[in-house]
This record gives structure tokens, C-alpha cells and sequence, in this order.
């Protein structure tokens, strides 16, 4: 590499925290932050332990929720639980959260303030890629790799490969994050972006709240994707000045050291594509891959048993706040089971304060607590063989949400109008042609 080249924002990362380059292209890199849940996580635990390895790098850069079925609904994921629960009282590692303070991993840790610009995190969890919207590399990793984390702090992976997304024009009103990245998905395909990271920038993302930017970096890992990442800049300064306020004099120093971690004017790319967004459509997929997505307007009266408003995609007070706005006043169809999950306490307790869990209930809706449970299958909303779901989750993988069951992926907008017609339709958020 010539050292006149610039670098890509994840390049940049990986020099800022490589501690061993073994062979030509695996990079040892240092660790700002090892997320776990009861999952994935107790499984590395146990082999720790019967190798006679139960510690942790650092008890303060590890972050640890039970998430994905809470409260327990059985006794096996009782024991996930426990074994989680009982390791971090062990370590005594100070971020646990257990049912009462848990939330969706993906939307309680960046809430929390545990991703910053520069970061490097990894969790054994594929939608780990969300955490990339504050300017962090962020990897889903498998258990030898979440072990190795727990115990050295320290990571390999190849050096990043990025492929750039410029998202221009201005989206029309009544689409979203979650269309934007679905139509993406569908423009690369599956395997796509495979072992590259998706850098997405543009004056669409520049517009984007955090939510919205988190919802673009979940799903990159539909499209193959390590990780998505965005540029920090004032909105990210501003979501994480509570947290970062003691470390810059102003905001305005601490956006000038985020935007060292930019690409560079010459930085060499995989791939740049850009989209112009001005006449995108709200998306659907169809089938059971993320990149098989049409417009709404061609699935519309296809027939649903259930929707589901939540998960770490959009299950934000940003996500709640418009499908409520599409559900106030209305009642949903006698032939939909309405659920809605708040990602975190945080967004619970807002919604409660804002009326928004009031307009779910008097449409028809069971609020439940912020939980994983529905989106993977395992508990508050599996569906049943031949069921259908429009969720604004990630995955439509065949038997995601439950055996023989079909799952279709809609922005909240799109859920909420969906919930109240029985079918998969468009919501009156919607102006373009239906």
C-alpha cells in the first residue's frame, strides 16, 4: 500500500487497533467493546470454563443482556440465563442487564452510550453490523472468535474491503430507512456484499436520524456485509453528548476529532454505487431471502395473519412514533394478531409518556416488553405453519419467526396500515401512487 493512499473509515479503524498482522491478511485487532446475550454467549462460557479459562480482558468493556427470550420461557432458557447471569456476577462486569432493565442488544447498547466513533466491537450475533452507524466497526463473530474476545480483548479479521453506497436525491414522504435498505439489499443481492464493509453516505444519509442510520447498518449483513458503517457527524455528536461531554470542550471540538475518522478523498473502494432515492417506493420482501423485494403497491391484498411492530431494526421510540401515527383512531382487522415490542425500557417509557402504547392497545395491539423472542422464532409471537407475518424485523429466512411460517419485512409505516386492512397495503404516510 503506497502511503500517499487514503484510507476508507474502516481501514482507518483497523490501523488505529491492529496489535499483530500474523499473515499476509489477518489483522489482530484490539477490542473497545465485547457485547454478549444468553444466546450465544453461555456456550463460550462453558468451554472457558472446562478449559480452565474463566476470565474476562477487561469487566468494564464487556456489556451483557439477556435479550433474546425474557423473561424465561422455559427451563433451557432459564439456564442461558443463569449461566449469563451467574458469569457476569462472577467477573463482577458492571453493564449487565437483566429482565427489568434489558432491552433489544442492538438498540439498549448504543442507547447506553457504549458505541463511540473509532470503535471496534464484536458480539456473537449477526445484526451486530448495527453499531457501525456511529462511525464503528462492529462484527457479528462466531463462538471461538466471542471467546477469544472475553479472554485477550483482541479479534482477527481480513483487512476490511469496503464497498461504497451514496444514497442521493430526498426520499419521498412516507418511506423510510428500513425501504431504502431493503431495495439495497435488493440491488446487490444476498451475497453481494460479502466479506466487505458497506460504507453508506450521501446527502439521504446525512439527513438520517441515529435510528434511521442504525436501521441502513443492521441490515447489511442481509447483503452478505461484516459490518455497515456511516460517517459520525453532528447528529451523532448530538445522540451521544450526554455520554461524551466531559471528554471535548464543545461540540463543536468533539465533531472535529469524529470527522478524523472519515474516508479520505482518495480512498480505494470495491465497488461505488449510488441511488438515487427521490422515487423509491415502500418495499416488501417476498419468498425467504432478504434481497427478494418488490414495491408494496405489487403485494398489496396479499393476505397476513399477523404483524409484529419491534426488533433491533425498528423497534425504536422513532419506529413506535410512526406506526402509531398510521394506527391512531383505527382499529386492526379481526383477522390480524397485532404485537409491538419496544426495543429498550427507554422506548417503553417514552411511549408510555407519549400516548403511543394507549393508540396499540385501542387499535387492537398487544404491547409486550422489549424482547428478541418473535423476530428468531422462539417465543411472544412464533408463528404457526402456513401463518404469515408483515414484520418490520430482518430476516425472512423459511421458519425464521416458526416452522412453515412466512415472514414479509415492511417498514413500521407499512406494518401499522397493513395490521388494520388484513393485507399487506400501503400507509396513508404514503403520497406516490398505490
Amino acid at each position: 500500500m503506497g502511503c500517499f493512499m487514503g484510507k476508507t473509515i474502516a481501514e482507518k479503524i483497523f490501523d488505529a487497533h491492529r496489535v499483530d498482522n500474523p499473515s499476509e491478511d489477518v489483522h489482530v485487532i484490539r477490542l473497545d467493546a465485547v457485547f454478549c446475550h444468553e444466546i450465544t454467549t453461555p456456550i463460550a462460557i462453558n468451554d472457558l470454563v472446562d478449559r480452565g479459562k474463566d476470565r474476562v480482558f477487561d469487566p468494564g468493556k464487556i456489556k451483557v443482556v439477556i435479550d433474546h427470550v425474557t423473561p424465561a420461557k422455559d427451563s433451557k432458557t432459564a439456564m442461558q440465563g443463569k449461566i449469563l447471569r451467574d458469569w457476569a456476577r462472577r467477573h463482577n462486569i458492571p453493564d449487565f442487564f437483566d429482565i427489568g432493565r434489558n432491552g433489544i442488544c442492538h438498540a439498549l447498547f448504543p442507547e447506553m452510550g457504549f458505541v463511540r466513533p473509532g470503535f471496534t466491537v464484536i458480539m456473537g450475533d449477526s445484526h451486530t453490523c448495527t453499531h457501525g452507524a456511529f462511525g464503528a466497526f462492529a462484527a457479528g463473530v462466531g463462538t471461538t472468535d466471542l471467546e477469544v474476545g472475553i479472554l485477550k480483548g483482541v479479534c482477527a479479521f481480513h483487512y476490511p474491503s469496503t464497498i461504497r453506497i451514496d444514497i442521493t436525491g430526498r426520499m419521498p414522504e412516507g418511506v423510510f430507512a428500513k425501504d431504502v435498505i431493503l431495495f439495497i439489499i435488493h440491488q446487490l443481492g444476498v451475497n453481494g456484499a460479502t466479506n466487505k464493509v458497506l460504507e453508506f453516505t450521501g446527502p439521504v444519509v446525512d439527513a438520517m436520524s441515529m435510528e434511521s442510520r442504525m436501521t441502513l447498518c443492521n441490515m447489511a449483513v442481509e447483503a452478505g456485509g461484516t459490518s455497515g458503517i456511516c460517517y459520525p457527524d453532528m447528529t451523532t455528536v448530538e445522540y451521544l453528548w450526554k455520554f461524551t461531554k466531559d471528554d471535548y470542550a464543545d461540540k463543536a471540538s468533539a465533531l472535529d476529532h469524529f470527522k478524523t475518522f472519515h474516508s479520505d478523498p482518495g480512498a480505494r473502494y470495491d465497488r461505488v454505487l449510488e441511488f438515487d432515492v427521490s422515487r423509491l417506493e415502500p418495499m416488501v420482501t417476498f419468498g425467504f431471502k432478504p434481497d427478494q423485494v418488490m414495491p408494496v403497491r405489487e403485494m398489496a391484498s396479499t393476505r397476513i395473519d399477523q404483524v409484529y411492530i419491534g426488533s433491533c431494526t425498528n423497534g425504536r421510540i422513532e419506529d413506535l412514533r410512526v406506526a402509531a401515527q398510521v394506527l391512531s383512531g383505527k382499529k386492526i382487522s379481526d383477522s390480524i394478531r397485532g404485537i409491538v415490542s419496544p426495543a429498550t425500557p427507554e422506548a417503553f417509557r417514552l411511549a408510555m409518556e407519549e400516548g403511543l402504547l394507549k393508540i396499540f392497545l385501542d387499535a387492537g395491539f398487544c404491547v409486550t416488553n422489549p424482547t428478541c423472542g418473535a423476530c428468531l422464532g422462539m417465543s411472544n409471537g412464533v408463528l404457526a405453519e402456513g401463518e404469515v407475518c408483515a414484520a418490520t424485523t430482518n430476516r425472512n429466512f423459511n421458519g425464521r419467526m416458526g416452522k412453515g411460517g412466512m415472514v414479509h419485512l415492511v417498514s413500521p409505516a407499512t406494518a401499522a396500515a397493513s395490521a388494520i386492512a388484513g393485507t399487506i397495503v400501503n400507509s396513508e404516510l404514503y403520497k406516490g401512487s398505490s
